[in-house]
């Protein structure tokens, strides 16, 4: 009988380049294809170690001299909201909030694009086309949510939440909103 053992991520370290969050500072990612039967574990289990998935790729900050960007990990069940937490709460009770599965639509990428070119008309996503921004949310051997926030009366969408359902909990993987309506 012949029997086949999983086969383990390969990981690899990027070239070190400019931090984009702080000024000065060179950054290096460590990331590793998601791919295979056990995308969705492995995912489950790097997520736990500070890694974060763009696409099909999971990765985390290597940098030699920082330790700046961290992942959160929030225990839900001894969280409490705080009181600007809750004034934006009640801010936004008129917005309405539906999970879908990852499907791209057309309202969501003029959404997308309008966020990209008030906040990040520089950064790496802002010649995304439509084509791009589907295989973004619809490409993935995760177990993947959309969620949308759309205003109650209008039904107008304002903001979008690309959300991966993990074993212990949900990952923020991206989202946008209307800039305009940025409180």
């Amino acid at each position: 009988m012949r029997h086949t053992l999983p086969i383990a991520p390969q990981f690899y370290v990027t070239a070190p380049q400019p931090c984009p969050y702080l000024e000065g500072r060179m950054e290096r990612k460590l990331f590793t294809a998601l791919q295979g039967d056990n995308a969705q574990k492995l995912n489950d289990s790097l997520s736990k170690q500070g890694f974060r998935r763009s696409q099909n790729v999971l990765y985390r900050p290597s940098c030699a001299d920082c330790a700046a960007c961290l992942s959160a990990r929030i225990n839900i069940a001894e969280f409490s909201l705080s009181r600007s937490q809750k004034k934006i709460l009640r801010r936004n009770a008129h917005l309405d909030r539906r999970a879908t599965s990852p499907w791209a639509t057309e309202e969501q990428f003029e959404l997308f694009r309008l966020y990209l070119e008030d906040r990040h008309a520089d950064g790496g996503m802002a010649d995304m086309d439509a084509f791009e921004f589907a295989a973004m949310v619809e490409e993935t051997p995760i177990r993947t949510r959309v969620v949308e926030y759309a205003d109650r009366d209008s039904g107008e969408l304002i903001a979008v939440c690309l959300t991966d359902v993990l074993d212990d909990g949900v990952s923020m993987v991206y989202s946008f909103y209307d800039p305009d309506l940025a409180r």
